[in-house]
């Protein structure tokens, strides 16, 4: 028989365990995932040292022989002297663009630290530059009001090179931190610093093993969202059907995350603004990718793309931020969102270029899945609706009309944007007093008598 005090004594040790292991944060705060999610479009900024080589980031370290990572290590961060580098304005043009958060390689996988770290000289700090690039990106991004991300890899090149572990990604159990005790007792020193050191961060990009990381990263800020390791986040796809939220794709402007110097063809203005409405459409977050070049400038290919999202952006914001998807995304070339507190939908009509639906022109359409009422009203955003420049009794009003069969809308895309009238980017339609409907169209039967097929 037990005795009396030893149950109890038992009853309380349980009890205790499993309050303890209740306080162990195992996921995002539901509450910080909403807020996240309405932020929509962030700037993801991948910069390392071997920027003066124009080379994959991190990657060419992989495979690579011993003399080539102890040339890479030790001879790299002699060139790292970024003297353009300007993040007031990236932060300006990021939020120009209508980015609310941005991202940066704070460590990537080839262990340079683009901070003041004392966990390694491999840092910022030993470089002619000499400054803490972090401190200075977090500094002018947090005054633009944009929220901050850190990018962080717990694989380590230079520290498995230092440890004698072959260099690869994910093929040796050394690799993961959960395995190898040294890399994870140095992830979390490197992580706390940058996590106390600057400030509130409010996102942490861990791409790689994240298990026992995360949880020491919650400790420190439990108010962090954590998107790679606990979200999908595809890189260069955005998904055929949406997925559940939350959900963040990542994209490049060219075909490189980090500078690339030679033969790099960028996305169009409106391939990205596409991109980004198809997303928000689709429930996800739209990270996309800048890469300085080793003087610390924006290509200019790059700075060109993020003033043309800038532009759309200025005007038609209000239909990717704190909007959620409908269940049914689009219609033929209109995408749809709904504002969160469902008064407004959102069509964005896509263009396949400026003569589509061109500037002083009216088109009509049938949003077939709009039930619209006698209270209906849609406006464009951005334009007024009422005259097209230069046009003398031009009628610029939007005419709408419930019907069985849907919303009718009659509209002038009015806005001038470019000199020579070829701006081809979508056009918003807001639509109030309006409800969404699902189509149920019953499956067909086909007969099949002679001839009938």
């Amino acid at each position: 028989m037990f005795s009396k005090k030893f149950v109890i004594l038992l009853i309380c040790t349980c009890f205790t365990i499993q309050t303890q292991a209740q306080k162990v944060q195992v996921n995002n705060k539901p509450e910080r995932v909403n807020w996240f999610q309405d932020l929509a479009f962030g700037m993801f900024i991948h910069w390392n040292v071997d920027v003066s080589l124009g080379a994959v980031i991190s990657h060419s370290m992989a495979g690579a022989s011993n003399e080539y990572v102890e040339k890479y290590i030790q001879e790299l961060p002699k060139y790292f002297d970024p003297k353009k580098f300007n993040p007031t304005e990236w932060a300006k043009n990021a939020k120009l663009a209508g980015m609310k958060y941005v991202v940066f390689t704070t460590k990537h996988h080839s262990g340079f630290c683009m901070f003041n770290t004392q966990t390694t000289p491999f840092n910022v700090m030993n470089t002619p530059y000499g400054k803490d690039i972090t401190k200075e990106i977090i500094d002018a991004f947090r005054k633009e009001g944009i929220a901050i991300g850190i990018y962080f890899s717990p694989e380590d090149f230079n520290y498995f090179h230092k440890n004698n572990i072959q260099i690869g990604r994910l093929q040796l159990p050394e690799h993961f931190p959960a395995n190898n005790k040294g890399l994870m007792d140095y992830d979390k020193k490197q992580l706390k610093e940058l996590l106390t050191n600057y400030g509130k961060i409010d996102i942490l990009f861990i791409d790689g093993p994240g298990d026992g990381l995360r949880e020491y990263a919650w400790s420190l800020n439990p108010e962090l969202v954590i998107t790679r390791d606990i979200m999908t986040t595809p890189e260069q796809n955005t998904p055929d059907e949406p997925m559940a939220r939350p959900w963040e794709a990542c994209y490049t402007m060219g075909t490189d995350w980090q500078y690339k110097p030679t033969n790099d063809p960028h996305k169009s203005g409106t391939e990205i603004i596409n991109m980004l409405v198809e997303i928000r459409a689709k429930g996800g977050n739209f990270l996309l990718n800048v890469g300085p070049k080793q003087d610390g400038e924006l290509q200019i290919e790059q700075q060109s793309l993020l003033q043309e999202i800038a532009l759309w952006n200025f005007a038609n914001a209000e239909a990717i931020h704190e909007v959620k998807p409908l269940s049914v995304v689009r219609e033929e070339n209109i995408w749809f969102t709904q504002s969160n507190d469902e008064k407004y939908i959102y069509a964005i009509v896509q263009r396949s270029g400026y003569e589509d639906w061109k500037y002083g022109t009216r088109k009509n359409f049938v949003l077939t899945h709009i039930e619209g009422n006698a209270n209906t009203k849609v406006s464009i955003l951005g334009y007024k609706s009422e005259l097209v420049e230069y046009k003398k009794d031009f009628d610029a009003k939007i005419y709408t009309a419930p019907t069985n069969i849907g919303l009718v809308v009659s509209a002038v895309n009015g806005q001038r944007f470019y000199t020579n009238n070829q701006w081809k980017n979508a056009v918003v339609l807001k639509i109030e007093n309006a409800k969404f409907r699902k189509l149920n169209t019953p499956k067909a039967s086909q007969s099949n008598i002679d001839g009938a097929k």
